[in-house]
């Protein structure tokens, strides 16, 4: 089929991409501790993309069969494109194609999604907690990108999560996990962490308005970063003006210990890739060096139309669509240290960093499972509070980064131990 998508092509388009995916995944949903729903599901979609004159068309379809059709509405919307330096798509060349996020023991099978099911329940009979919803899902992908100059790579990606959500009293615990080795997934201690938040989560004092020491769990600070810092490091952002780091390069930005780095071949996360999602090769980008903001991320046209070198950065976060600029494994490094060896606010979830401001990076948000911590363990539960403050700040006030890490979605986060921060409660 691509060969006959890029003979027909090659005859109407000066350059032509395709981009065709299926995926395969097995889920059960819990409601209380029985299953409620089980699921299966199997997909595929194409996308096809042509430049012609400078001028890109895009379009997709579910059903490969069509791609007749595919091609010609690609070939109209490029009519109706804006013309932009257009310096081509990616040549072959020399990469790693080992599977990097595959594991060949993931696979469709009810028997494993009930092993899943089974040992996150395991974990939660640890406290004094009742289910309330939960799910266990495998999913099974493969994509071939091919274009008009030789290139096409092929490869395979696994993945397995599980999540758990428990009540006790009024108190709630959440908990997930995600990975694409069946080794590296923890549904016993997943349950564990839920039934632990909701089971301690009873009977919070409120906490006192003021400054304190917080420690952000890698969900919290995930959650800050991709309000934020991470729509602000995109190339496209940048050059349109809605970018806080637009005239920022080789300033400082953060604390001089605190990098963040997009590294695709790194083991831990669930991206690994060894080309992005228009076949650049990939490679190891630094954005802040110890402290230091050092590049943006670009995919083809963004590059090519501001005049900036493409950093691999080019995703496909769908079966459909054109690639957009994204990371691969953003990995957040800082000095290493026992985060909650000093009393502190350990955070475990937020609510509302959504609306956080991404230009200015202000946000306000209320804690979710948040515990006095001292000497590396968690103590008495807080009922309820808020931390406001400025995102982009933060990144000066991180003191120390946890040993352990989490892979979520794609970043990679330890905890982090922030000084200094505005803490709002009643009291």
């Amino acid at each position: 089929m691509i060969d006959e998508i890029l003979k027909a092509a090659n005859k109407q388009a000066d350059e032509t991409e395709i981009f065709f995916a299926s995926s395969e995944s097995i889920g059960a949903d819990l409601k209380q501790d029985k299953i409620a729903i089980g699921s299966k599901s199997r997909g595929s979609g194409l996308i096809i993309r042509v430049i012609t004159n400078g001028k890109v068309g895009v379009s997709c379809t579910d059903n490969p069969k069509t791609w007749k059709q595919c091609l010609d509405a690609a070939l109209a919307s490029a009519k109706f494109a804006d013309h932009i330096p257009w310096n081509g798509l990616p040549k072959p060349d020399s990469i790693d194609k080992t599977l990097h996020a595959f594991d060949p023991r993931i696979k469709p099978d009810p028997d494993l999604i009930l092993n899943l099911i089974e040992r996150l329940k395991s974990g939660s009979e640890s406290y004094t907690a009742d289910i309330t919803s939960g799910s266990a899902s495998l999913g099974i992908s493969e994509h071939t990108i091919a274009n008009s100059h030789g290139l096409e790579y092929s490869a395979k990606g696994t993945q397995v999560h599980v999540s758990l959500e428990m009540i006790a009293g009024t108190s709630t615990g959440y908990e997930s996990d995600t990975s694409w080795n069946l080794d590296h997934i923890h549904p016993e201690k997943t349950g564990e962490n839920a039934a632990f938040f909701a089971s301690k989560g009873q009977g919070g004092k409120e906490i006192t308005s003021g400054s304190y020491d917080v420690v952000l769990s890698p969900m919290a600070i995930t959650q800050l970063l991709e309000a934020a810092v991470v729509p602000a490091l995109s190339g496209r952002n940048v050059h349109t003006g809605r970018s806080f780091f637009s005239d920022k390069i080789g300033q400082s930005i953060a604390s001089e210990t605190i990098s963040l780095i997009d590294d695709p071949m790194d083991k831990r996360g669930v991206a690994n890739c060894a080309w992005d999602g228009e076949g650049m090769p990939v490679k190891v980008l630094p954005f802040i060096e110890n402290g230091i903001l050092h590049s943006f991320a670009y995919d083809l046209r963004t590059a090519y139309r501001y005049n900036e070198t493409p950093t691999a950065s080019a995703v496909r976060t769908g079966q459909s669509g054109a690639p957009a600029i994204g990371n691969h494994n953003l990995i957040l490094k800082g000095p290493e240290s026992d985060v909650l060896s000093e009393k502190a606010i350990f955070v475990h979830d937020l609510i509302g960093a959504h609306t956080a401001n991404p230009m200015s990076g202000d946000f306000s948000v209320e804690l979710s499972s948040p515990f006095y911590a001292q000497d590396g363990e968690l103590h008495e539960p807080i009922r309820t509070g808020m931390i406001s403050g400025n995102i982009f700040d933060l990144l000066h006030k991180i003191e120390g980064c946890s040993t352990e890490t989490r892979t979520l979605g794609s970043m990679i986060m330890p905890s982090v131990r922030l000084s200094g921060m505005t803490v709002i409660g009643r009291a």
